[in-house]
């Protein structure tokens, strides 16, 4: 059993940047391939980036490529999202998710763990 908690949600103005974190608290991630999601006020939860066990291979949603990045740190069981340039319409409450297969995957379904969310606000 794997649980994820996330943390680093705030309100920013737009331009910021933030990092979001997600520890394993129980359980370790080692292996899985993780990622984060998010979902606006009024829109079913989007894929935003997710990396593989290794750290290497990494997707990103469109709408964020060259602005954020994940990374993650095996050793501390904890990966991370960067968030630079953000805009307003990043607002969301931002989830990380861990996938037993450990690949770098945008698909929810593929996740087998997901965090509580953490809220981060962009204002212009």
């Amino acid at each position: 059993q794997v649980q994820l908690v996330e943390s680093g949600g705030a309100l920013v103005q737009a331009g910021d940047s933030l990092r979001l974190s997600c520890a394993a608290t129980e359980g370790t991630i080692e292996l899985y391939g993780v990622g984060w999601f998010r979902q606006a006020p009024g829109k079913e939860r989007e894929f935003v980036a997710a990396v593989a066990w290794t750290g290497v291979r990494t997707t990103y949603a469109d709408s964020v490529k060259g602005r954020f990045t994940i990374s993650r740190d095996n050793a501390k069981n904890t990966f991370y999202l960067q968030m630079n340039s953000l805009k307003p319409e990043d607002t969301a409450v931002y989830y990380c998710a861990a996938a037993r297969y450990g690949t770098s995957q945008s698909g929810q379904n593929r996740y087998d763990y997901w965090g509580q969310g953490t809220q981060v606000t962009v204002s212009s």
